[in-house]
């Protein structure tokens, strides 16, 4: 029906006499249609999709950088312990 009525293949009046609806009815789907499919265009990337592959790999990396980022916070925190054990300085000891 949309397609009919936007290549103007059939006017409005017959879309809705062929498929048996009024013509606001027709009005409203090729409106909705229409809608839809700009959304769908505004929406859409430019470019190939990517492989499945590709969409893999790009999660594995942006894993990998969150892994890396929180390898890094832990090894600080590592340092900055056992930098308190060797000066003898501890949160929980009582200060001279």
């Amino acid at each position: 029906m949309f397609l009919e009525v936007c290549s103007q293949q059939l006017s409005r009046a017959d879309a809705a006499r062929k498929w048996s609806v009024d013509v606001s009815t027709v009005i409203r789907i090729r409106q909705l249609a229409k809608d839809a499919a700009l959304a769908a265009f505004a929406a859409a990337k430019p470019g190939r999709m990517p492989s499945p592959e590709q969409v893999e790999l790009e999660t594995a990396l942006q894993e990998n950088d969150r892994l890396s980022e929180a390898l890094k916070e832990l090894a600080v925190e590592l340092s900055l312990h056992r930098g308190r054990q060797r000066s003898g300085y501890s949160a929980r000891s009582p200060r001279a």
